[in-house]
């Protein structure tokens, strides 16, 4: 499939279950790729969507299975409800991440639900989707994804940095796309703010108020995965394994433990970063601005932070032209970023 314009919903839910991100986008490509946003919107999950999704890592196999069907239900009636908004171009596609609820690449298991032929069916569209599967069968990580977009709609910038439930970031070294997760952000924030009874630390005012706890910061940094080389990736299940145990042990009090947090995600992100580049910073981190405040502090960098739809959609942009890399029978996973044994056009197409 090779044409001069491309009409596509992206469709993403994150890590940090905020709720389903969908933005319609027509991409166009002559030399470059080009992009333009027509109407994004994100769909809050409710309470009791947000307790499934959390505790979906919990459920037997069968469990899993009827999950899998009543999320892709759901995800149909989001994407027809956002249909309804706009005037429905010719050969509009869907390219839908779907929601990871079981992310152990190692042992060659990566499990987003959402992606099943059904959703096609239900809002008669051509549906792209289950991106991240082949790669793990090819040895690779099944993630980052996003970097491929970066690399194609971004090269302008030295580092491109996602603040999402984890940060990532991608960047161009030796001729290659690298990229990787580099630790925890709202995943972990969002779930102490809550204690507080607030869904997420605006602008990190609550941990601005907090007062450091070395030991905690310490014991956070001296963590096993910053020590490890790229390729490399971070899902839930490490969460609760190795932070939360080290938070729910210290004592100390809430906005503190969001203090001590934010400096630790401060510490790893400078370390990542070369003095003086420029940094495109998307995802709902890119709002916290004691966070940004405190990486500063410790390195000289020349953040950027693009509109509003950027930060919030940057995502499901991506989502999109993943889509459309693959119905044109492109590269949309590179083996330099995941570890894969090569290069390839992931995600199935359901008509």
């Amino acid at each position: 499939m090779s044409q001069k314009y491309y009409n596509v919903i992206g469709v993403m839910s994150g890590t940090s279950l905020d709720g389903v991100d969908l933005a319609w986008v027509t991409f166009s490509k002559n030399e470059t790729w080009k992009y333009k946003i027509h109407k994004a919107v994100t769909i809050p999950y409710s309470k009791i969507w947000k307790q499934r999704l959390q505790n979906g890592i919990f459920l037997s196999k069968t469990e899993l299975q009827t999950l899998n069907k009543q999320y892709t239900l759901y995800l149909g009636e989001i994407i027809n409800h956002f249909l309804e908004g706009i005037n429905i171009p010719e050969n509009l596609v869907v390219s839908s991440h779907g929601h990871t609820i079981l992310h152990q690449p190692k042992k060659g298991i990566t499990f987003q639900i959402g992606n099943l032929p059904d959703l096609s069916k239900q809002i008669s569209k051509t549906v792209v989707c289950d991106f991240r599967v082949q790669d793990v069968a090819l040895g690779g990580q099944g993630a980052p994804l996003v970097p491929v977009g970066d690399q194609l709609l971004f090269p302008e910038y030295d580092y491109c940095l996602n603040l999402g439930g984890f940060a990532n970031v991608s960047f161009e070294e030796n001729n290659k796309r690298v990229a990787f997760d580099i630790c925890p952000v709202n995943i972990v924030l969002n779930m102490l703010a809550e204690r507080l009874g607030v869904s997420f630390d605006e602008d990190g005012k609550l941990a601005r108020k907090g007062v450091l706890i070395p030991e905690l910061l310490e014991n956070l940094n001296a963590l096993e995965f910053y020590k490890l080389p790229p390729p490399k990736s971070l899902g839930l299940e490490w969460v609760q394994k190795q932070v939360f145990p080290i938070l729910i042990n210290t004592k100390q009090g809430t906005e503190d433990l969001l203090c001590t947090f934010t400096e630790h995600i401060a510490i790893q992100l400078a370390s990542t970063f070369k003095k003086e580049t420029s940094i495109l910073v998307t995802g709902g981190g890119a709002y916290n601005g004691y966070l940004l405040e405190r990486l500063k502090m410790h390195k000289k960098l020349n953040l950027v932070i693009p509109s509003k739809e950027l930060i919030e959609y940057k995502e499901a942009l991506v989502f999109g032209l993943l889509g459309v890399l693959k119905m044109r029978g492109e590269v949309n996973c590179l083996a330099s970023v995941t570890g894969a044994q090569k290069n390839h056009s992931s995600g199935f197409i359901f008509n």
